[in-house]
């Protein structure tokens, strides 16, 4: 992500417009833990801290609530977008900047229907972003202080550091820099994920231009893009090159593309991402 990139990423501030559709009522009979209005959304999570690359690093979460299924709560991991910080998941107002409303909405929506939401900081106390697009870890992965975190929060889940969660059925979404870092779970974690869903996002190394690797891994998970068609951080072209080498290849993806929004959280991505995980236990 280039310096312009950047610098566009702290002004935009644009909102769709309407109300936001009523969440559905959980399938699994679980109480909500969150509150949420018409202009508000608030989730309690709790946090923790994760050593690695030398560096202590937060990590908010939540389990539903109620009785855990046998195996554990399916967990989604959130990666959060530049400047950010991962809280930022678990509430938000229409006020707010990038969707955050709309953000925490997604985050009630999987926790009402059983979905566990582990939210990981980018470095700097998540006031900057993922390594995923940063020259050289761009093409040299091993070498960035995330990939260790990432490890480290993998394996995390599967201690039961965060609860009773089923490290088998392991989802990941993400938003703008969050976003990129999805699809590095695709790319250097193969085999974790059983899907993914990328906000005002495209292919790990790519930015505001994308050129994708051809062909990509074999075992790619389905991918779900949200996207605004005003976006000028990560115009929808960029978006489209993945998801168009995707479908090339005869992967799963779905595209959902909102006219009214630019860089930010979707107002359709709380029913769209809860249906797109539940397609793929």
């Amino acid at each position: 992500m280039n310096a312009r990139s950047l610098g566009l990423l702290g002004a935009v501030l644009m909102a769709c417009g309407g109300q936001p559709e009523a969440v559905a009522t959980s399938s699994q009979g679980l109480a909500s833990p969150c509150t949420a209005d018409s202009f508000s959304v608030s989730c309690p999570y709790s946090s923790t801290s994760l050593y690695a690359a030398g560096l202590w690093r937060s990590v908010y979460y939540r389990a539903p609530t109620g009785t855990p299924p046998a195996g554990g709560w399916p967990v989604v991991v959130f990666y959060q977008g530049s400047f950010n910080p991962a809280w930022t998941a678990f509430s938000g107002t229409q006020a707010d900047p990038f969707g955050r409303y709309y953000l925490a909405l997604t985050t009630k929506t999987l926790l009402d229907n059983g979905y566990a939401v582990v939210a990981p900081n980018a470095l700097a106390s998540g006031t900057t972003y993922w390594q995923t697009n940063i020259p050289p870890y761009a093409t040299n992965w091993g070498i960035s202080a995330d990939h260790p975190f990432v490890l480290a929060v993998l394996n995390a889940i599967s201690s039961g550091t965060f609860g009773p969660l089923n490290a088998n059925r392991k989802y990941a979404m993400g938003i703008s820099s969050g976003g990129f870092m999805t699809s590095r779970m695709a790319a250097n974690y193969r085999g974790q994920f059983k899907a993914l869903a990328i906000q005002s996002g495209s292919y790990a190394w790519c930015s505001a231009t994308c050129v994708v690797p051809a062909p990509l891994p074999s075992d790619h998970p389905p991918t779900l893009f949200l996207h605004g068609l005003l976006d000028t951080v990560v115009p929808i072209g960029s978006m489209a090159v993945y998801r168009d080498e995707l479908n090339r290849e005869g992967r799963s993806t779905r595209t959902v593309i909102n006219s009214a929004a630019g860089h930010q959280w979707i107002p359709e991505g709380p029913q769209e991402v809860l249906g797109w995980f539940n397609g793929h236990p």
